[in-house]
């Protein structure tokens, strides 16, 4: 059977957080960005990853506690207040078709991924939780963007929820983020395989990450030479899982 696959976009395959810099920059002016950015340099280098290793270790709330609730996504590189988070989004939404001006992260990588799908036969889902902005629908501006890009007839899911939940109720083999959280719910929620994309310092890496069995790459290209090497023809398939466990070094994952 092809494999499915689902992918997340906004930190692994488009550079959102670079486009929001920028628009700070327009909202507040480029000297009270780089402010901001300073800020955030400061945070990090105080060796304060607190916040990380409790997303790695602590279940996802369930939805009664407000888990998946409608937002927009987190800003990482500038270190905002609340009320300069909410004047920014506000912008953003009122910029017509915001999410078709966002650059890839890893220049072609779209097009690999399209050719790749197309020989191998996988089945493609890109998952999102971008807000609504003016022009058309943050749904059909992801699919403009990726068909712009190289691939053709995106399946694309604006979603709120657990990836864990929608994993499972999609039978997904694979899904691909680069937030922690995301990929534990993935571990907890499903029996679908999680990918981290970690671009950052491995020091920052939460410790928990491979102990609960999620894989970790430094890019998406790294990531589809693997998957690449996992679904070769002819190569022996006890199941497809248990080779994405081994070819990561994983092991089960603990009971969260």
């Amino acid at each position: 059977m092809p494999l499915r696959i689902a992918f997340d976009l906004d930190g692994v395959l488009a550079d959102m957080e670079a486009e929001l810099v920028r628009q700070a920059e327009v909202l507040f002016g480029e000297p009270m960005t780089r402010k901001l950015q300073a800020r955030a340099a400061e945070a990090d280098q105080s060796g304060d990853d607190g916040p990380a290793d409790q997303a790695a270790t602590t279940p996802p709330a369930s939805p009664a506690d407000g888990a998946g609730a409608a937002g927009p996504p987190p800003l990482e590189r500038l270190s905002m207040t609340g009320r300069q988070e909410r004047r920014l989004w506000h912008h953003v939404e009122t910029i017509e078709n915001f999410w078709e001006t966002l650059e890839e992260l890893e220049p072609g990588l779209i097009g690999r991924l399209s050719v790749l799908a197309t020989d191998r036969r996988w089945e493609i889902i890109f998952l999102t939780k971008r807000p609504e902005t003016v022009g058309a629908t943050a749904q059909v501006q992801t699919q403009h963007w990726l068909e712009s890009r190289g691939f053709a007839l995106p399946s694309v899911y604006v979603v709120q929820g657990s990836r864990g939940r929608i994993a499972a109720a999609l039978a997904l083999d694979i899904v691909i983020d680069d937030r922690p959280e995301s990929c534990l719910d993935v571990v907890v929620d499903s029996s679908a395989r999680a990918i981290l994309v970690w671009r950052d310092d491995e020091k920052h890496l939460p410790a928990a990450a491979r102990r609960l069995g999620i894989g970790v790459v430094k890019s998406v290209d790294e990531c589809l030479d693997i998957l690449t090497q996992l679904d070769t023809p002819g190569a022996a398939q006890p199941g497809v899982m248990d080779r994405v466990k081994r070819m990561f070094g994983l092991k089960e994952p603990t009971s969260a």
